[in-house]
């Protein structure tokens, strides 16, 4: 589940995010009640209370907490269905503690190095961050000041995680762009990675083992009770939401006549007559090598081929205005190229460059239009950004509404939208109770904000696509992960009683079949002893190198091989519980990189992508232990049980 976790953790770019503290995410995401941000204070030792001391400064529980369920939600953008308990035990808390304690020591280090964050710099960082863009497209201050009201947080706390985060950045950045790794250090892993493996394997599917006599009343009951989470129907939220689109302006969105007309003569000069020439132009440095040159073209060589052999490259403007012409040129080129004819060559002509030489390649006069020719192409552009400002207006009315704590049915009654109400959907937006029910794409954005919210939250503004439109999105309500009742799902829990029994008499088999092969007998005899009817062994062969390419990762199957002993033998559950694999080792053979240049050359490029990480890694550890750091083990395993304590929901 935490796969996109561990990718982020283990690449270049989430090295340097792995050291934030997230304040901005916290805004960005508008997730949770982040409150409880440290303070850079002094103090003689840790405290009772705090989780961990960074030079002066303490780490609290409150911190941690706060900003575990930030990271929590930030992650839930990309795996809706994960919960705090999950994340607490995937090492999720730990690695928050991490970051906060790493980012508070760099920035206690760069600030003892005479390094500074600018006030600009922090509101530059504040303005990009694309939740607090209002409808158009720019910062919006009263939006910044509403989401801090509701998530209970201050400028000043924002601009100190910003500060930190930036201090982080300055001083790991340049270590990240090492990539530079010596033959000799990466010969012993080139040469691991030529290293070949040959063995053999062997299947046992749990459908062909004899699973035992019928499971009995109690023995189903036992099993539905042992595997509850098994059948039980994770969390549920019915979403309140009211669509407002581009729709519902359309008729304030038509251009009269007079504003057609007005924006005709605002723009007049675009649809004036015009004319546009295509030119390929040539600066030389000297006079007299542009006259030259200007020489050979009139006599009819190409001014291409010409500044070639002359060790210049020409540059060729198609359909190109005057007025723009001579913005890349000069003024005084423009004049002499727009009054000479077509397959004119000009020059050369002195600009602040040097010697300007061109030839007219093609005029085209393009005609000036009416009116009338353009009023379709300016009524469609009047007709969207009218729809635009309605939307808008209608956008911060709503958004009035809410500041001011209205209700959702009272905006809805308020702005004669049509509400609609959900069933109960899980994350993922379907409807367990209903067997057809699939995603619906037009609503996931307002499902994912469903499951940000909490059960108290005043309704929110969340847009939809592109075209201006956004929705009104409430929480209607949480419907706890339940489990059904096992005479509900007593079909299934017999399928997998049984299927359990197979998995269990296949493992016996299986266990039976290494026993013989560890006393001597091969392989392929073990398994034809077992009396069942199963696949024949085939072999396994397999180097490092091709299973590191594998962009997926190396099967379960070649991964215990290259963990074995020569001559051993294990076994090991099919990824899909559909049986035992019965895995030999038959042979090792080493590999040999010496005066291998390629595979030394890949050793280093391999090593040098993430050779900058560790040394980032080592800086930080290098800066803790400069700057002093004191954990309370007690403290963290309160924070970690108040989190488990939370249980499937995270909130």
């Amino acid at each position: 589940m935490l796969a996109f976790f561990r990718r982020l953790t283990h690449s270049r770019v989430g090295v340097i995010i792995t050291f934030l503290v997230l304040g901005v995410i916290a805004l960005a995401f508008a997730a949770g009640d982040v409150t409880g941000l440290s303070s850079m204070t002094g103090g003689a030792g840790i405290t009772g209370g705090d989780v961990a001391k960074v030079g002066k400064a303490e780490v609290t529980a409150n911190e941690v907490k706060t900003q575990a369920q930030t990271q929590l939600e930030g992650f839930r953008q990309e795996q809706p269905t994960l919960d705090m308990a999950t994340f607490v035990n995937q090492g999720g808390l730990d690695g928050t503690l991490d970051r906060i304690i790493s980012s508070m020591a760099l920035e206690q280090f760069g600030r003892a190095q005479g390094m500074v964050v600018s006030k600009r710099a922090v509101d530059g960082q504040i303005a990009s961050i694309p939740a607090l863009q209002g409808p158009t497209g720019k910062f919006d201050e009263n939006l910044y000041r509403q989401v801090l009201a509701q998530r209970k947080l201050t400028d000043a706390q924002i601009r100190s995680d910003i500060v930190r985060d930036t201090f982080a950045q300055q001083l790991t950045i340049p270590s990240t762009g090492a990539t530079q790794v010596s033959s000799q250090l990466a010969l012993p892993y080139a040469s691991l990675l030529l290293e070949k493996r040959t063995g053999t394997i062997g299947f046992i599917p749990a459908a062909i083992v004899p699973a035992g006599p019928a499971p009995s009343d109690a023995d189903l009951n036992t099993f539905y009770k042992r595997n509850i989470a098994r059948y039980t129907v994770p969390e549920r939220r019915i979403v309140r939401y009211a669509i407002v689109s581009p729709d519902r302006v359309k008729a304030q969105a038509v251009p009269t006549d007079a504003e057609i007309a007005k924006a005709y003569q605002q723009d007049r000069a675009k649809y004036a007559a015009t004319e546009k020439r295509t030119i390929t132009q040539v600066v030389v440095a000297d006079q007299a090598g542009a006259t030259a040159l200007a020489a050979k073209v009139k006599a009819g060589t190409s001014l291409a081929d010409a500044a070639r052999a002359a060790g210049l490259e020409a540059s060729t403007q198609t359909g190109v205005e005057k007025a723009a012409y001579a913005n890349t040129a000069s003024a005084q080129v423009a004049d002499a190229v727009f009054a000479a004819a077509s397959g004119a060559v000009i020059g050369p002509v002195r600009t602040q460059l040097g010697w300007t030489v061109a030839k007219v390649d093609k005029i085209e006069n393009v005609a000036g239009r009416s009116l009338d020719q353009v009023r379709g192409e300016i009524a469609a552009a009047l007709g969207i950004q009218k729809a635009a400002a309605a939307l808008s207006d209608v956008h911060d009315k709503i958004d009035d509404s809410l500041s001011k704590n209205a209700t959702f049915d009272e905006v809805i009654a308020d702005q004669k939208l049509a509400a609609v109400t959900t069933p109960a959907l899980i994350a993922s937006g379907v409807n367990p109770d209903d067997a057809a029910s699939k995603p619906d794409p037009a609503i996931a954005p307002l499902v994912a904000a469903a499951f940000q919210a909490a059960e108290g939250d005043g309704p929110q503004l969340v847009q939809l696509g592109t075209d201006g439109g956004f929705a009104v999105v409430a929480l209607g309500r949480v419907v706890p992960a339940t489990p059904r009742p096992l005479a509900q799902v007593r079909a299934a829990v017999l399928q997998d009683v049984t299927a359990d029994r197979s998995r269990q008499a296949a493992r016996k088999v299986a266990a039976d079949v290494l026993a013989r092969i560890n006393k001597g007998m091969p392989i392929q005899q073990s398994l034809s002893q077992t009396g069942l009817k199963l696949p024949a062994a085939r072999p396994l062969t397999a180097s490092r190198a091709q299973i590191a390419a594998d962009p997926r990762g190396a099967p379960p199957a070649l991964a215990l091989m290259f963990s074995m002993a020569p001559n051993t033998a294990k076994t090991l559950a099919a990824p899909d519980d559909s049986g035992w694999f019965v895995i030999k080792l038959d042979s090792i053979a080493s590999g040999n990189a010496a005066g291998n240049d390629a595979a030394i050359k890949a050793a280093r490029a391999n090593i040098g992508r993430s050779v900058g990480r560790e040394y980032v890694e080592q800086f930080a550890k290098a800066v803790r232990a400069d700057v002093g750091v004191k954990t309370n083990a007690a403290s963290l395993a309160r924070v970690r049980a108040d989190l488990l304590g939370q249980g499937g929901t995270g909130n």
